[in-house]
């Protein structure tokens, strides 16, 4: 079984980091010191559920962790800079900082370093996330030592909900747009005006209008989606609002 590191300190560790074109160290001090921070681990970079579910919802929440007083989301993973860098820019979740244990120093000092030859993976870090506060680890939420790869209950919104019981989540609201559509531009403005978060698909580079025809029944844009409903375009959007 693993154990937890509630109460305890995060282990010192250095890590050896790229930024640009110059090696840059980072020390625990550096990332927790003053701080609270959230922490999610993960057995690797490009890997499915790690670039599927784990890595986006945190990205997603980012700023609604921030209202809650978290200052910064830590990604660990055993893997060198160049790999994390790319992962981040792959994934564009560019409000999370990307922690290289290369050596996996950090989790092996959190119990967490796992066998994973099976894969060929050589050592790796098991599933888990924790808040720490001054780098104190306050809670912890480790996947059950089970076969495979768990994902249960390190995810963002198991540490939300921990952190405030109470708060509701925005639901998620995407629009398919296309660049230079008057439409498009009065649809975003609306959502922006509401402070309302929104992932935007811009026809042609994102996706076709067979795309859009294919989930809407429809050609035109702006077409907009609040939490899994299909709410149409920029007016059906202001009707909508208005609610």
């Amino acid at each position: 079984m693993f154990q937890s590191h509630e109460g305890k300190k995060v282990p010192h560790v250095t890590f050896r980091t790229r930024q640009g074109d110059q090696w840059a160290d980072i020390t625990t001090e550096q990332l927790f010191a003053g701080k609270t921070v959230i922490v999610f681990s993960l057995p690797g970079a490009f890997t499915p559920t790690c670039s599927s579910t784990h890595l986006p919802r945190y990205n997603e929440l980012q700023p609604v962790f921030k209202k809650l007083g978290v200052d910064d989301i830590l990604c660990v993973s055993v893997n060198d800079t160049f790999v994390m860098n790319a992962w981040k820019d792959d994934q564009k979740a560019d409000k999370i900082t990307f922690i290289p244990d290369g050596n996996g120093e950090f989790t092996d000092g959190m119990g967490m370093l796992v066998g994973k030859e099976d894969l060929g993976f050589g050592k790796r870090s098991w599933r888990y996330s924790m808040l720490v506060k001054d780098g104190v680890v306050e809670k912890m939420f480790i996947e059950p030592n089970e076969p495979g790869d768990p994902f249960k209950v390190s995810d963002a919104d198991t540490m939300l909900k921990h952190l405030d019981p109470s708060f509701k989540v925005q639901e998620s609201v995407a629009l398919f747009t296309k660049p230079g559509c008057p439409y498009c531009a009065k649809a975003k403005q609306l959502l922006i005006d509401r402070g309302i978060q929104y992932e935007e698909i811009i026809l042609g580079k994102d996706a076709t209008t067979v795309s859009l025809r294919a989930v809407t029944g429809r050609t035109s844009v702006p077409q907009v989606f609040i939490g899994g409903q299909h709410i149409g375009g920029s007016d059906d959007l202001e009707t909508y609002l208005a609610k």
